[in-house]
């Protein structure tokens, strides 16, 4: 069933070692190059894409740095834009009371003024009419600077409210 020929295993071994040498010559060093070219250039763009992951993530962690920054720096401002409208109230509350306080003791002074104008015055009026009244009384014409006088002091000795 089987049979080895002789001269088939030699022609068979001699193709075999031509066709490698052709191979080697003209096929086997275009193949190596080619891929040692494209095992390089995996290499290359295995390389450029570490150096991307890595450029990436640094650039990741800066922007998380700023953001982190802008947060606090919002932070802060909020927190000073908080205390300088807390302190611009205060200022406001304490001229509004100073201004209260002024206008109250204004308003006192010129009630003050007016009762003392109105009882100097009222006193005025009284010192004419008693005047009157006792010339009626004596029914004479006394002094008017006199009794003026008289009725002065009077009421002078008298309290003032």
């Amino acid at each position: 069933m089987l049979e080895i020929n002789p001269g088939l295993v030699v022609w068979t071994a001699i193709t075999f070692l031509l066709l490698a040498f052709v191979l080697k010559k003209f096929a086997w060093k275009p193949l190596l190059q080619a891929l040692e070219k494209r095992e390089e250039h995996i290499h290359t763009s295995i390389e450029r894409a570490e150096q991307a992951k890595a450029e990436a993530e640094r650039l990741l962690e800066e922007h998380r740095k700023q953001v982190a920054n802008a947060e606090a720096e919002a932070h802060n401002i909020i927190k000073e834009s908080r205390a300088l409208a807390q302190k611009l109230k205060s200022e406001m509350e304490e001229a509004a009371k100073r201004q209260s306080l002024m206008m109250i003791e204004q308003a006192k002074q010129e009630i003050e003024r007016n009762k003392d104008a109105a009882l100097a015055q009222l006193r005025g009026e009284v010192a004419d009419l008693a005047i009157l009244a006792a010339g009626k009384i004596l029914n004479e014409t006394l002094d008017a600077n006199k009794h003026r006088r008289l009725v002065d002091d009077v009421l002078q000795s008298l309290p003032k409210n």
